[in-house]
């Protein structure tokens, strides 16, 4: 498409693959953000990620399956300027040329903080964005009924290239918050194992609001927003457990997965039955 640009390029390896056998969500954030780096560097905008301090947006819909020996490469463009900044990325399967994966970024800035003239430079080079509109996702009316799902303190191998708590790092916790937030429903190491089951994301949704240093405490707290047939909407907060403040959340929208079938199955009713007390009010 015009105007995007070629950002990363790479393959899958097996240790990256998680339970469900397929690429893990974290090396994905992984993987975007050397992408992002690199085209905010294009964009003349890298020192506005060093700073940091402003909130980011991320929303992911995982098309298809990316698994071990995969080879993908992620194009990016800026998608608009005004208000704040909205990028586009989407992994790409570089044997086929499908696109498996669509992630639109938006960054909250201060007003004027992009110069009339960076405005206009990143104007014209804006791209067309192709990839699904993501519903509106209502959020929890409070965090009552949340459980502790992770908690720990940011080593140095999760800090990012700017010296904070990294993305990839972040989204490997609340990978951590997801089986936590599943084995409190019975859907365990057993379950998964004997069943052939595992929780498939489809879409996710990350919200970047704070930052952490190295060596500073994180908690995080599950609650489940939605209940299907065989879908489940989880909503992780990380927080700094020292004050409360909240430093990222994410909405994890997925499938319990039949891992032979590769299909959506049904929750079983003891899983069902554990799970209905930890949905939380929304909207």
């Amino acid at each position: 498409m015009e105007n995007w640009s070629e950002t990363y390029r790479g393959t899958v390896p097996p240790w990256e693959c998680d339970v469900t056998e397929h690429f893990t969500i974290a090396y994905y954030f992984d993987r975007l953000g050397e992408a992002g780096r690199s085209f905010t560097e294009a964009l003349a905008l890298r020192e506005f990620l060093r700073a940091g301090h402003f909130p980011r947006h991320f929303e992911v819909r995982f098309t298809r399956e990316l698994r071990a020996g995969s080879s993908f490469h992620i194009e990016s463009a800026a998608l608009s300027v005004d208000p704040g900044l909205r990028l586009g990325h989407r992994f790409v399967d570089s044997s086929t040329g499908e696109t498996v994966t669509w992630v639109e970024e938006r960054w909250e800035l201060p007003v004027g903080a992009l110069s009339p003239e960076r405005q206009s430079a990143i104007a014209a080079r804006l791209g067309p964005w192709e990839g699904p509109t993501l519903e509106d996702r209502p959020e929890p009316r409070s965090h009552a009924g949340f459980i502790p799902t992770a908690r720990g303190r940011v080593k140095p191998v999760d800090l990012s290239a700017d010296g904070r708590f990294g993305m990839a790092a972040m989204v490997h916790r609340f990978t951590d918050a997801c089986v936590q937030a599943g084995s409190a429903i019975g859907m365990n190491a057993e379950y998964m194992e004997t069943g052939r089951r595992g929780f498939s994301t489809f879409e996710l949704g990350l919200r970047i609001s704070g930052s952490l240093g190295l060596d500073e405490p994180f908690l995080v707290q599950t609650g489940i927003a939605h209940l299907g047939n065989s879908s489940l909407r989880l909503v992780h907060r990380m927080t700094d457990p020292r004050n409360g403040q909240e430093v990222a959340r994410v909405g994890q929208y997925g499938v319990n997965l039949d891992l032979d079938a590769r299909r959506p199955a049904r929750w079983p009713d003891d899983i069902r039955a554990r799970a209905e007390p930890l949905v939380v009010a929304v909207g």
